[in-house]
């Protein structure tokens, strides 16, 4: 018979157990250059247990004299920094009849999920998306669990948006790419902390989409990022696209300060003024300030990665345009993947179908921003008709011309950008590997959110990201339905190889081989639930614009 004695040592026994689980369970700590860090732990879909750590600041908050300044280093701290809850995202104003604002200027924070603390697991970056003025690095939309499952160390980031993160005056205090040089400086970190979640510091992969995508690869031309990743991943995005650069962003900052409420055109002025508004009256201002033409022409994004000027003592992101670095003789060599959805526009058609009569009388305004820089009006109208007659003939567009409206649109924004990428970088470099994006399942969110997507074959621009991420928007489906574990397994698993082994589809793999692009055959996989490898995905459609940018005088493709 036990004694109270016997009886309160082993109760005090099963106590200190009880707390000494629950630390391991959830109070996992880890020592980074700045300090401790206190994470959380959870449990994937197999059963395994991995760690989190939320809300990591890699940068110092961007508030007061900072605002519009390149990051600087992050601080230390003392004792244990808690970082199990995610931090602020970045100031935006949400779209939509309330636009309310969110989030917060002190908002350079990442994430970490890992399975282990210990060894070098291969590491893969994600950059989000969200036309550079939304978005955050939360699982919201970026749930981990899909990729971390896979053996890969996750980290996820937010950036600055929009004015606060992509103003340029085109001087040295404000010279542009600022929230850039946010995602420079979050690579940095993982560069000199990531070991010590068990990640391998010589294994980085770099993985974004849409603008995101184009994000990855400006940081493959870029002189900042030397050194700090080894593998890129592009999702319908890439640096050569119309939205991918920024153009006339000084008279855009103008604009921005005439909407605003000061006339000025003093440099020193505006900044002056800028600096004394909240965080909230610098965002959503897109719109605001584009010019007319720019109200129909391209995608509405604005506020973007610029080629900076150059300044003594200021390190610029991007010191030459794009296109020009491409066709140069010092491109970094990274393997790469990169491609797009195969009915990217979905998500602009009901929009688009709102302004039929615009594009019918203007049907100029359907030639992409780099020609219509290079020809008459004349000549642009002359293009217009010929793109409109391309997809349906002599006659003009109806509501009942959908789908080839979706064609078009996807082909002018996303398709034949991300064959002029690849096509330029091939001749620098290989393996690159293309890929077609056409799944159609409940996990395509977006194109199901659509009225019209329903009656329209293919996936939607981001309609991707839900097969690699966990998120609430795709999580009864995914629980619910066997095949959709599949998928989302098979998705993930061509990205995660390529992260560890610089082949999505390395030899001891099952089922068909991704063929590594060339630029004589274009090959390219074809990722559905009987993912198909294929030649020159697209190939009429291709053709068609890069005729187009040929005669325009613009870098094409036949002429490279």
């Amino acid at each position: 018979m036990y004694t109270y004695c016997n009886l309160l040592v082993l109760f005090c026994v099963h106590l200190l157990y009880l707390e000494c689980t629950v630390c391991i369970k959830i109070e996992p700590v880890v020592t980074v250059k700045q300090g401790k860090l206190q994470g959380g732990t959870d449990t994937l879909y197999d059963g395994s247990t991995y760690y989190s750590f939320r809300g990591i600041p890699y940068a110092q908050p961007p508030l007061g004299q900072l605002r519009f300044r390149a990051p600087l280093p992050p601080q230390p701290w003392t004792g244990i920094r808690k970082a199990t809850e995610y931090g602020s995202s970045c100031a935006q104003t949400e779209d939509g009849a309330d636009s309310v604002f969110q989030g917060s200027e002190d908002c350079l924070f990442l994430n970490v999920f890992t399975k282990s603390l210990h060894g070098r697991t291969p590491v893969m970056v994600f950059i989000h998306g969200g036309s550079y003025l939304s978005g955050s690095g939360d699982d919201e939309l970026y749930g981990p669990k899909f990729i971390v499952q896979q053996d890969v160390v996750l980290v996820t980031l937010n950036y600055r948006l929009e004015v606060l993160g992509f103003l340029s005056l085109e001087t040295p205090e404000v010279p542009g790419n600022a929230g850039m040089k946010d995602q420079v400086a979050a690579l940095k970190w993982v560069k000199e902390n990531i070991a010590k979640f068990g990640g391998d510091p010589d294994n980085i992969t770099i993985f974004g989409e849409s603008s995101g995508a184009c994000s990855v690869t400006h940081h493959i031309l870029s002189p900042m990022t030397t050194g700090l990743f080894h593998k890129v991943i592009a999702q319908s995005g890439t640096s050569v696209h119309d939205w991918a650069i920024g153009e006339d962003s000084k008279s855009r900052a103008f604009r921005v300060g005439n909407y605003l409420g000061k006339n000025t055109k003093n440099t020193t002025e505006l900044l002056d003024f800028l600096m004394s508004l909240p965080a909230a009256h610098l965002t959503k201002l897109t719109a605001a300030t584009s010019t007319e033409d720019e109200k129909y022409r391209g995608l509405p994004e604005r506020f973007l990665p610029v080629v900076e000027k150059k300044f003594n003592n200021v390190e610029a992101f991007l010191n030459e345009n794009p296109l020009d670095i491409l066709q140069s003789k010092t491109v970094r060599k990274v393997p790469l993947i990169l491609g797009f959805n195969s009915a990217e526009a979905i998500i602009m058609i009901e929009d688009r179908l709102g302004k039929l009569d615009i594009y019918n009388n203007n049907p100029s305004y359907d030639v992409p921003r780099e020609i219509a820089e290079k020809i008459s009006e004349e000549k642009m109208n002359d293009m217009g008709k010929r793109i409109r007659k391309f997809y349906i003939g002599d006659r003009e567009y109806t509501k009942n011309d959908y789908k080839e409206i979706v064609s078009m649109l996807s082909d002018v924004h996303f398709v034949y950008d991300t064959h002029r990428f690849t096509h330029l970088y091939s001749k620098h470099n290989s393996p690159i590997y293309m890929y077609r994006f056409s799944f159609e399942s409940d996990l395509n969110v977006f194109k199901n959110a659509s009225t019209m997507g329903l009656d329209l074959k293919g996936a939607c621009h981001a309609d991707e990201l839900f097969y690699m991420f966990t998120s609430d928007y795709s999580k009864d489906a995914y629980e619910s339905q066997q095949k959709l574990k599949d998928y989302v397994s098979k998705v993930t698993k061509l990205w995660t190889d390529f992260a560890k082994t610089s082949n999505p589809t390395p030899e001891n793999c099952s089922g068909p081989k991704w063929p590594a692009y060339t630029t004589v055959n274009k090959e390219y996989l074809d990722i559905n639930e009987q993912s198909t490898a294929g030649r020159f995905a697209d190939k009429a459609s291709v053709e068609f614009w890069d005729t187009l940018y040929c005669e325009a005088g613009v870098s094409c493709i036949k002429n490279n």
